[in-house]
């Protein structure tokens, strides 16, 4: 048969050795060439063929790979098509997200104490020579006054006299206070602090039994050692048997309801106490101590000779006075029910008349209501409290007849009680009452005049209410309403109302 070209053997030869190499190298190659490759030829192809293979098995692991995120995302498509809640909706439903989301809250709120505690130690410490912790507090107060009749004092009126009204302002009821923290000593922990204000020379020097001058007075000192049931303390303050206190922005100076029923004058005081029976809320307190009653004020404002300042009546007895408390106290979270019974005992001596005794049974109160209101109070009975801010300023009255001293230890009773509302954190609301009374009887045979005053004066009564605003932790703003009755013995009852301002600045 002719054909179109005529092959020769060796053509068909190298034709058929071209498939065979391309599928098989190593044959064709031995095919194609009669005499052996050399040995790094043979090295080369080797070294191609580990190559390709590594590169195969790469692009097989990537396919793979491929292969897997397909499926996960053939997996997710359904979900993600379906999900058309919000976002807070999904937390709510989710609870890993819900715990993933408090966690992360509760890390940005640790984030922010630590910046603020970092920043507190930034700041610039009151170094004492103790080298303990000292800090200084106070409050910058203004306070202004509309009276609509005379009263005794127009900056911090207590009680109402026959007269004109009158207008006052004043600063000097600005508070500066020192806090400390000491040492542990006998196994307890040590504290102490004072309070001074700057209304010496008006009603402080007076009333705190002391006879100061100039601007700055002391009002409370306290320094004590605290183990875990017990106190040991000394003090200057109001008696133990009052231990509450009514609440006011624009009476700081002069407490609130003072001479109206409410114990407040400050005594030096030595004393103990001591929880008993204590259950894991509530325990019943037990106070005891010693007291110097300072003398009342209007015995005390009589009693000075130059720049004498004489003993007062109890500290003539040579003895101090005794005082004591027991309470059921049971505190929830940031209130406190107490319910206590206390007295007082303290002798005194007045020269070339005649000896008398201060005395006091008391009973105090406080109830928390509910969250937002609570109940205050406390009620006495007893004789010669002037010194402890009763007794209508006095502890006795004497007189002179035909040449011979007639004298007489006045007795006493009143108290005060007081609501308070709470209106969240910023405002709050206070209404009290307070009555201080002596028998008129006992005033009547040694009255020589019926003009009123502290001598003629025989029952004070006071009404008040306030609100107390609070915008910020460091600004106070509060408006006052209040009414003094003052009753003389002979005289018509006097009458006062009074609207007061204050601002105050917290540090």
């Amino acid at each position: 048969m002719r054909l179109g070209r005529q092959w020769s053997w060796t053509s068909i030869r190298r034709a058929a050795t071209v498939p065979v190499f391309i599928l098989f190298p190593p044959i064709g190659a031995s095919l194609c060439q009669t005499p052996k490759p050399a040995p790094d030829m043979q090295e080369q192809v080797r070294r191609l063929t580990d190559a390709i293979n590594r590169v195969q098995g790469q692009i097989d692991e990537a396919q793979r790979e491929l292969g897997d995120l397909k499926t996960q995302l053939t997996a997710l498509q359904p979900s993600a098509a379906g999900s058309s809640r919000p976002v807070a909706e999904e937390q709510r439903t989710s609870p890993d997200a819900a715990e993933l989301s408090a966690a992360v809250a509760a890390i940005r709120e640790n984030e922010s104490i630590h910046d603020t505690q970092i920043a507190t130690l930034e700041q610039i410490k009151v170094e004492s020579e103790s080298k303990y912790p000292l800090k200084l507090s106070g409050l910058i107060l203004m306070t202004g006054f509309v009276n609509t009749r005379r009263v005794d004092l127009a900056q911090s009126p207590t009680i109402a006299l026959a007269g004109p009204g009158s207008t006052a302002s004043t600063l000097r009821q600005t508070i500066l206070g020192i806090d400390a923290h000491g040492p542990h000593l006998f196994g307890a922990s040590s504290r102490a602090d004072l309070r001074l204000d700057f209304d010496a020379g008006t009603s402080g020097g007076v009333y705190s039994g002391d006879n100061a001058s100039g601007i700055v007075r002391m009002r409370t000192a306290h320094a004590e050692l605290a183990w875990d049931r017990t106190k040991a303390f000394f003090s200057l303050d109001r008696p133990i048997l009052n231990p509450d206190a009514p609440t006011s922005l624009t009476a700081v100076a002069t407490p609130a309801l003072a001479w109206s029923g409410n114990l407040w004058t400050w005594n030096p005081q030595l004393g103990v106490s001591r929880d008993l029976m204590q259950g894991s809320a509530a325990t019943v307190r037990v106070e005891g101590g010693l007291i110097d009653v300072g003398d009342s004020p209007s015995l005390y404002s009589t009693a000075q000779s130059g720049t004498y300042s004489p003993p007062s009546t109890a500290e003539q007895s040579r003895w101090p006075g005794l005082e004591a408390r027991i309470a059921f106290v049971n505190e929830v979270r940031d209130r406190e029910l107490h319910l206590g019974v206390s007295g007082l005992f303290a002798p005194h001596r007045v020269p070339q008349l005649k000896n008398f005794n201060s005395w006091a049974g008391a009973i105090d109160v406080g109830l928390p209501i509910s969250r937002f209101t609570q109940l205050t109070g406390s009620a006495y009975r007893g004789q010669a409290l002037g010194g402890l801010g009763g007794g209508a300023y006095k502890d006795y009255v004497a007189r002179t007849y035909q040449g011979e001293w007639y004298f007489r230890a006045l007795d006493d009773s009143g108290g005060w009680v007081q609501w308070k509302q709470r209106a969240g954190e910023r405002i709050e609301f206070n209404e009290a009452f307070g009555i201080d009374n002596i028998p008129a009887h006992q005033l009547r045979p040694f009255v020589s005049s019926y003009a009123p005053s502290y001598y003629n004066l025989a029952r004070n009564r006071t009404i008040t209410a306030n609100a107390i605003y609070s915008p910020s932790a460091y600004l106070l703003f509060s408006l006052e309403y209040r009414r003094i009755a003052s009753s003389y013995v002979g005289y018509p009852t006097q009458f006062s109302d009074i609207i007061g301002l204050a601002a105050g600045y917290k540090f």
